[in-house]
């Protein structure tokens, strides 16, 4: 028996706090017992997937109604303001991609022409073949205006300024990168009459995984109360019903992109070197920590023993205590945020069971021939 989510739902529930409230409400009786503690397998079942159902219509009628609340937010802002375009940076990564495809969606719901939409893919020291090749090609499939601003020699320059050394891969290294990007965006929103539209998600936003002054700052996010592990599906979801088959591939080599920042340079054969992941430990763990413990008030010590449980098949006593700490004390020094504990978690539905392997099933098999 969970004592501590009776005493949660207790608390939140308007029913009882109605009832304790009522004149005639009943008499309360109190029990005093006493129980040993004993040390034995969890059985009970617990979702290590709350944000995402496993029940592929469930997900999918999900995904639909959090993009079309995206979409139609956007455009509440949008009208409101008059803001006649929309900036935002493409990475070729995860975050951006949804935000991009938001965004046109949100376009062509205000019957506004797509070219009001400015793009801006900014390669740095760290931008792969892959991710440079795929942010190009999706604006193209989109039909949006493109921008390209290398940031490298900007970035040198203001290394030259403050007297770093280039060759020193630190956290001024990185966050420098970020915030130049952050600024070409701003600068261009002022330019053209827009907004810039974030990219970060709820998951980074909850780990502080985000440059201060930098990729955390927009006009609008219309990804931050999206976790990491739903916005792959949400990617999905769009991926499947894209018209586009130029689209539908590009949508789906993202999906299968590490996650990262690129803020370091590539590895020798060009691929990326900085994974997030590796460095925070998997989302699947950060968001299920951040609904256990910063909504429904859950203890660590409690926490940490849920790997016990045969649902969390997914991570260790060893990789919860981990991920734990990172998720309360702050990622990494890439990041400098600190770990937050958002109320924007508790307008987050939770959802139902254990989600099947990621992978893209927007293109269909080629047929014979």
């Amino acid at each position: 028996m969970d004592l501590e989510k009776l005493e949660y739902d207790r608390y939140h529930s308007n029913t009882f706090r109605e009832c304790k409230m009522s004149e005639n409400h009943y008499p309360v009786r109190r029990i005093v017992f006493e129980q040993e503690a004993i040390d034995r397998e969890l059985e009970r079942y617990i979702d290590p997937q709350p944000f995402v159902p496993s029940d592929a219509p469930k997900r999918e009628h999900r995904c639909e109604e959090i993009f079309h609340i995206q979409t139609s937010a956007l455009a509440k802002r949008l009208s409101h303001i008059g803001s006649p375009t929309a900036v935002i940076g493409i990475s070729g990564g995860l975050d951006s991609t949804l935000a991009l495809l938001v965004t046109v969606k949100t376009f062509d719901l205000l019957g506004r022409d797509r070219k009001d939409i400015i793009g801006v893919t900014m390669p740095g020291f760290g931008t792969t073949d892959r991710t440079y090749s795929n942010a190009i090609e999706l604006m193209k499939a989109l039909h949006i205006t493109i921008l390209e601003i290398p940031i490298a020699d900007a970035v040198q320059k203001h290394f030259d300024d403050i007297g770093h050394d280039i060759e020193i891969h630190d956290i001024t290294y990185e966050n420098s990168q970020a915030r130049e990007r952050t600024q070409i965006l701003m600068d261009l929103s002022n330019k053209y009459r827009g907004i810039v539209v974030g990219t970060g998600d709820l998951s980074e936003l909850a780990l502080g995984w985000a440059t201060y002054n930098g990729d955390h700052m927009s006009m609008y996010g219309v990804n931050v109360s999206i976790p990491k592990t739903l916005v792959r599906y949400l990617v999905e979801w769009v991926a499947l019903n894209e018209e586009s088959r130029t689209a539908q591939e590009i949508l789906c080599d993202v999906l299968e992109t590490p996650v990262s920042p690129e803020l370091l340079p590539p590895s020798e054969d060009g691929t990326i070197a900085q994974k997030t992941e590796e460095v925070v430990g998997p989302y699947e763990l950060h968001d299920f920590s951040s609904i256990t413990c910063c909504v429904m008030d859950s203890l660590p010590v409690k926490f940490s023993h849920w790997p016990a449980s045969p649902s969390m098949g997914f991570m260790t006593r060893k990789s919860s205590i981990a991920g734990l700490k990172s998720s309360i004390h702050g990622s990494s020094s890439n990041s400098s945020n600190g770990a937050l504990c958002l109320t924007a978690l508790k307008s987050v539905p939770s959802a139902c069971r254990p989600v099947e392997t990621f992978g893209c099933q927007a293109i269909p098999p080629a047929g014979p021939g």
